[in-house]
């Protein structure tokens, strides 16, 4: 926002009013004194787990409240540089105006984001898997392009990432990758990225330097609350352990560490190798599988099915959600919203996806209209 006028502040202004209905800030503000004086009473910290889940939504109100007021101080911080500017033709204070009015306009886009998400799994942690598609080896090439993406992303907006499992596969790549992401709005924001990547490409391994066109596919489940009962009998699991390979801490190949848990009822298989103790992975290894069978009997129910995760697709031809074009021209796109980049390295190597996935939760809340 190079430039800056009372139109542009206005249209800023009106934005913010929409974020503060969207977030019923006054209602926000009885929460949060109410869950203050929940936290201050005696015994609050007997029962741990219900305590930690007060404060998290403590954390999570204060957090907007506290964004919206940040928002209003930019807002009068800007107009006044603004006002003043052009009193004094001080173009220093015109150029400090509208510096404020870009940095309000990243804020409100944050806020936005948060008004729009109303499940309360949105703003938590959230469970990717990154598989191979169609594309034989290019696929498990591509798998560890888009694993590699997305920790980039992580990293940008200061999340943090556990890597639960990434075997490299035999020739090039890697066979999957799961990990987990931990971060305020990490389920709602990455669930814009649920479905199939297409890869266009020169071939890296083929010695004709053919087109390739590669798949791969991204999964995004929520972690689930406690308070979520999964009824999960220990008779209907397989359990193989075995040793961890690929990503991991020191030393972590020298025992049988890796875990693999089949639910024989539904043929689900998770796996999870990326700490030292077997008890470790086993406890992560049964959250995954938790979270995997919370989303079937949802989708029994279908009524949620397209909240959480969309419609299931062969991870193929004709089912893509974005495609990653490096040859014979250079392009990102989304098929959903029509977001475009030609600027293909600040995405696959700088992990830029935001511009994406905001468009995508705007194209929802918008009704997702016909592209």
């Amino acid at each position: 926002m190079a430039d800056i006028d009372s139109s542009a502040l206005d249209a800023l202004s009106a934005r913010l009013d929409e974020v503060e209905g969207y977030l019923h800030v006054d209602e926000l503000r009885g929460t949060v004194a109410q869950l203050e004086q929940e936290s201050t009473a005696p015994g609050f910290w007997d029962d741990a787990n219900a305590a930690r889940e007060t404060m998290a939504r403590l954390s999570a109100a204060k957090s907007d409240v506290a964004g919206i007021d940040a928002a209003r101080a930019k807002l009068e911080d800007a107009r006044a540089a603004l006002e003043l500017g052009e009193e004094t033709s001080d173009d220093d204070l015109l150029a400090e105006a509208a510096s404020i009015a870009s940095s309000l306009e990243h804020d409100l886009t944050e806020l936005e984001l948060s008004s729009w998400f109303t499940d309360d799994l949105d703003h938590g942690d959230a469970i990717v898997t990154v598989t191979p598609g169609q594309g034989g080896l290019e696929a498990q090439d591509w798998c560890d392009m888009l694993f590699h993406m997305y920790l980039r992303y992580c990293d940008r907006r200061g999340w943090t990432v556990d890597v639960n499992d990434a075997p490299q596969a035999e020739v090039i790549g890697i066979d999957h990758a799961t990990f987990t992401v931990h971060g305020h709005n990490a389920y709602g924001m990455l669930r814009a990225e649920q479905g199939v990547h297409r890869l266009v490409r020169i071939s890296p391994t083929d010695e004709k330097k053919r087109r390739q066109t590669t798949f791969a596919g991204v999964e995004v489940l929520p972690i689930l609350p406690d308070d979520i009962e999964v009824d999960i009998d220990p008779k209907d699991l397989r359990i193989d352990v075995y040793h961890a390979t690929g990503h991991g801490g020191q030393g972590v190949n020298t025992t049988d560490s890796a875990v693999r848990i089949t639910h024989i009822p539904t043929g689900t298989v998770v796996t999870c190798q990326n700490e030292r103790s077997q008890l470790q992975n086993k406890a992560f290894a049964m959250k995954i599988l938790r979270s995997r069978l919370y989303e079937m009997e949802l989708e029994k129910r279908a009524a949620e099915l397209d909240e959480l995760r969309g419609p299931k697709h062969e991870i193929g031809f004709g089912n893509q959600i974005r495609s990653y074009v490096l040859y014979p021209y250079q392009l990102v796109k989304d098929l959903r919203t029509g977001m475009e980049t030609g600027n293909v390295d600040s995405v696959l190597q700088d992990g830029d996806l935001d511009k994406f996935i905001i468009a995508y939760h705007r194209w929802v809340v918008a009704g997702r209209p016909e592209q």
